[in-house]
């Protein structure tokens, strides 16, 4: 187990040791929410690199990642515990196969910790050899408010109340990353329990870096002229505008077709990787696509320019 980092430096540091390129605002939350023991809740546009920040960590300071995936209709059961009922009912006919006829002992018996199936939320809560486990509740959004409610205790004092058993409290507490697309608004009282931080698209110099370290093999002509697109591609109107999952991606595909540099015939034949709406395409694909290209191709062999002239 690494230890926790100690500066806003050393944050983006690990980070960086990660492969994950972060800006200082992000190092800053990151390591507030470590050293004071407070969630952090993420939230963005999908594909900016919020539920990463939880999988580097646990990598960095290793530790083991609880993910809770949340969706639609999630309830206790699948998100905190549940009783093993068939193990509970064998367990009774035993008891009255021996003749153990009082309620109150076989209820006892019944529902004790072996009985109890512990999900992600209860699991974050237990305590390991490689210390509190990175818990990562990703797109809470997806819930219902109900759920939302319940999550009060657990963030507010780390501990869950299993009526049967009583509060199971955690001897250290689990280092929280929450995650939001911003489908609807997370209730003020769990923001509140929260330090918070809007993830968006990043600028062309960090998408640059990103793509040097998650896209090694991509040229770096190439490379330019995909972020150079992408970042103009975000200025239109789209219904789903291009993530930094999709422009990393596109890298990979582009390179995998043996493409040196973004030309028409690559950006139609590839565009299905990048944006996820078929209406987004049409609006782009064929001479759009081109006035884009040709553009950033002017604006980048301007004078003053550090052009980057692409491999042909």
């Amino acid at each position: 187990m690494t230890a926790l980092p100690t500066s806003v430096d050393a944050t983006a540091t690990m980070l960086a040791d990660g492969n994950y390129v972060a800006d200082r605002a992000l190092a800053t939350a990151l390591y507030l929410s470590l050293s004071l023991s407070r969630p952090l809740f993420l939230e963005g546009e999908a594909g900016v690199g919020k539920t990463e920040i939880a999988k580097v960590l646990s990598t960095a300071l290793g530790r083991p990642l609880i993910r809770l995936q949340c969706y639609e209709g999630l309830d206790t059961a699948s998100a905190v515990y549940e009783w093993n009922y068939p193990r509970q009912m064998m367990e009774i006919r035993l008891a009255e196969a021996r003749g153990t006829a009082v309620v109150d002992d076989i209820a006892g018996d019944i529902f004790g910790p072996e009985f109890l199936i512990k999900r992600p939320l209860l699991q974050a809560l237990e305590n390991s050899p490689e210390g509190a486990p990175i818990l990562l509740i990703d797109e809470l959004d997806r819930t219902d408010e109900p759920f939302e409610a319940f999550l009060l205790e657990i963030l507010s004092d780390f501990q869950v109340t299993v009526p049967e058993i009583g509060v199971i409290k955690a001897a250290e507490p689990p280092l929280v990353i929450i995650t939001s697309n911003r489908t609807r608004e997370v209730h003020d009282a769990l923001k509140r329990r929260c330090f918070y931080h809007w993830v968006g698209y990043p600028d062309a110099d960090r998408e640059r870096n990103i793509l040097a370290r998650k896209a090694p093999t991509a040229p770096a002509a190439l490379s330019a002229e995909i972020v150079s697109f992408v970042q103009a591609l975000r200025g239109q109107d789209l219904f789903k505008l291009p993530g930094v999952a999709e422009t990393i991606d596109w890298a990979h595909a582009l390179v995998q077709l043996d493409y040196l540099a973004l030309d028409q015939e690559a950006i139609d034949n590839t565009l299905g990787v990048l944006l996820k709406f078929q209406d987004d395409i049409a609006k782009i694909q064929g001479s759009e696509a081109n006035q884009i290209l040709s553009q950033l191709r002017a604006e980048m062999s301007a004078p003053g320019r550090n052009n980057i002239t692409p491999a042909s």
